[in-house]
């Protein structure tokens, strides 16, 4: 397999990862989940994903598509294009699975995956974080990470149009 062809293969839809979800629960692996518009990837998102990726054996990171990228970010968001951020989150080597969702929050995706562990920012509450009772009650747990300071997709994106 090229490497192009192996991070292709990350890219999920909900339908294709149900096998790999069997085949990981099988091989008792701790599953986690976050998510985000990951729309200019940088070192805050790195540093995030590589926390929650050592939470558990296998990361899965839900990305909203363009459309609800818009809707959360406004008509100048996304700035990359839904494959382009999936691709490039695949390209992660302690990246699993990406799979692009359409809802303003993960909430049916989590549903339908059943995580060990939900992860997000510590920007969040517990009970803010979309999903959160569904893992709560399955008895798995929900964990905030503290964001690295100065690093933020909007403050990028500020700097390029005052240049």
């Amino acid at each position: 397999m090229t490497n192009l062809e192996i991070i292709n293969s990350k890219i999920y839809t909900p339908e294709r990862i149900i096998h790999q979800l069997s085949v990981w629960r099988f091989k008792d692996r701790k599953i986690v989940f976050t998510n985000g518009c990951f729309d200019i990837l940088h070192q805050g998102h790195i540093d995030y994903l590589s926390k929650a990726a050592d939470l558990g054996h296998v990361l899965i990171i839900g990305v909203n598509n363009d459309a609800s990228t818009r809707n959360l970010k406004g008509p100048s968001r996304p700035i990359n294009d839904e494959y382009s951020r999936a691709m490039i989150l695949a390209a992660l080597h302690f990246t699993d699975a990406v799979i692009l969702f359409d809802e303003a929050t993960p909430y049916n995706l989590i549903k339908y995956i059943q995580p060990d562990i939900l992860v997000k920012g510590a920007d969040y509450t517990i009970e803010q974080i979309a999903g959160s009772d569904i893992v709560l009650a399955k008895g798995g747990q929900v964990i905030t990470i503290e964001l690295l300071p100065g690093f933020s997709t909007s403050a990028i994106e500020a700097r390029i149009k005052e240049s």
